[in-house]
């Protein structure tokens, strides 16, 4: 496995910060990429080529990609959604059967057909063990294991692999994400509680991560992902914007934060930053801080996401150019 990419220096400094929030207006895109691959271009190229069978380009992508876990495991997880992954997996495991790589792809793969449930959850685990002892030091079978005891484990299930993940990579975004997520979810018919669980885990991992970490944005996550669960179990408004969830004190507070840590840092040069800006600007719009999601949304570009746009039944797409219409109209 290749050296590691050198360390991601910090975002822009503080005096840069009124040319963020006053940028110039170009054309807005026309289009939205909802695509799982963001703003990787090398990633969507190995994604077509895998998807006609070409693995030799992932294999290529991935020995590039080194040790960048939070790297790693985006690109796998979303490789892993290619049509015909899984069998393209095996082939290059018959190919090569000592190859992590293809073993971990294999895993990812299986996992992301029993979760949609066209494949067997008792496969999937066997992959995602036989892939963890290939690669021992690698937190991404115990990534994708997490998105497996997701949909069909046990709550010690999932803390299991979210422990196996931290103890190879204690900032791991997409785990993060995740937890916060099944956190969320416990207690789904109860009314908001300051005191949730999900709000601790949140406060927590912020505060241990490192100054420039994207983990400080996982309070807001954690504040969407509760108003999904109460949306969905008819305890909030399905209209964010009506239903008051981002006008406490505990959400400006949060959202304050993160927006403050953005500006100090801005986590660019991250894999999943733009799922992180996608949070930003759907909570600051819900707020009512507009300029704050106008400079959110020209840094996002076309790379809308999923979550949590789509968030009590809305299409991502058409919410997000709702929004950021709505917010570059008032300007």
């Amino acid at each position: 496995m290749t050296p590691p990419p050198p360390p991601r220096g910090p975002g822009r400094p503080r005096s840069e910060n009124a040319a963020v929030l006053s940028p110039a207006r170009p054309a807005l895109p026309a289009r939205v990429a909802l695509s799982p691959a963001l703003d990787d271009v090398q990633l969507t190229i190995a994604t077509e080529a895998l998807a006609h069978g070409r693995w030799t380009r992932v294999r290529t992508l991935l020995a590039e990609t080194g040790e960048d876990w939070d790297l790693r495991g985006h690109r796998l997880t979303v490789l892993a959604r290619c049509p015909g992954s899984a069998a393209w997996a095996r082939d290059w495991q018959l190919a090569d059967p000592e190859n992590g790589d293809a073993a971990t792809l294999l895993a990812c793969a299986t996992v992301r057909l029993a979760v949609r449930g066209t494949g067997s959850a008792e496969a999937a685990a066997r992959e995602c063990r036989t892939a963890a002892r290939m690669v021992p030091a690698d937190p991404t079978p115990w990534l994708a294991e997490l998105l497996l005891a997701r949909r069909t484990g046990t709550a010690d299930h999932r803390a299991h692999a979210f422990e196996e993940i931290r103890a190879r990579h204690p900032d791991h975004h997409h785990a993060h994400h995740l937890m916060t997520a099944c956190l969320a979810e416990r207690r789904r018919g109860t009314p908001d509680d300051p005191r949730h669980e999900v709000y601790d885990f949140a406060a927590r991992s912020a505060e241990r991560a490192p100054a420039d970490s994207p983990l400080a944005v996982l309070p807001v996550i954690a504040h969407a992902e509760r108003y999904r669960v109460l949306a969905a179990a008819g305890l909030a408004p399905p209209d964010p914007a009506a239903s008051g969830h981002w006008s406490t004190r505990r959400a400006r507070q949060a959202l304050k934060a993160a927006f403050d840590w953005w500006l100090e840092w801005e986590g660019e040069g991250h894999p999943r930053g733009k799922v992180d800006l996608n949070f930003l600007a759907h909570a600051t719009f819900h707020e009512g801080s507009l300029a704050e999601a106008a400079a959110l949304f020209h840094r996002i570009g076309p790379y809308a996401t999923p979550a949590p746009w789509s968030y009590t039944g809305h299409d991502a797409g058409t919410a997000f150019r709702a929004a950021r219409d709505t917010v570059f109209r008032s300007g």
